[in-house]
């Protein structure tokens, strides 16, 4: 019981040491160039305004790649990082890449599927909604990701972006990961 409250009080500590976001949003304004500001403004409502998905380049996740992520996350589970295991063994015919691997390459497809942010602005990852992983992903797969704006609010100083995405592996008709992801979107002061 004691430990628990003292846990309660550190983590309380920490807490109230953290600036809240709007505090947070004031130190990401910086100055932007009025034209690149008003040239990406016009991307973007571009982009509010199409119905079609943007999508990304292609990218192949090899068992190196698959590897790295495993010793990053700690994560070394056969049916991942041991190929003839996880053939001998495994449900998936061979290694298949973490979901989290296939999740965390969204902030990748971003760059070659949406418009870049002006200088000076900051996009944020906020969170997700609503995250599925529909499909495992072989090693040797190539993925892309889709992305479709659903809806764009005022939050703090900046604006929070909610995309539909998806994570696609060339030749199946099921994509690897769906979910709707939270971005905010801080301008600097004009």
């Amino acid at each position: 019981m004691r430990d628990a409250i003292a846990q309660r009080r550190t983590v309380a500590a920490r807490n109230a040491r953290r600036p809240p976001l709007n505090i947070l949003l004031g130190m990401l304004q910086l100055s932007i160039p009025r034209q690149a500001l008003k040239e990406w403004k016009i991307q973007m409502n571009e982009l509010t305004r199409q119905s079609e998905p943007l999508i990304s380049e292609w990218i192949t996740v090899d068992q190196p790649f698959v590897d790295r992520f495993a010793d990053a996350i700690l994560d070394h589970q056969f049916i991942h990082v041991e190929p003839e295991r996880a053939k001998a063994e495994g449900p998936y015919g061979g290694t298949i890449a973490h979901g989290f691997l296939s999740l965390s390459l969204l902030t990748h497809f971003t760059h070659s599927a949406l418009p870049l942010p002006a200088a000076g602005v900051v996009e944020v990852n906020y969170g997700f909604d609503k995250i599925r992983f529909l499909a495992p992903v072989p090693v040797g797969s190539r993925l892309r990701g889709r992305f479709t704006l659903v809806a764009e609010e005022p939050k703090g100083g900046g604006k929070l972006r909610r995309f539909a995405v998806e994570v696609e592996v060339e030749g199946m008709q099921k994509p690897a990961v769906i979910a709707e992801w939270l971005v905010l979107v801080v301008e600097g002061e004009n």
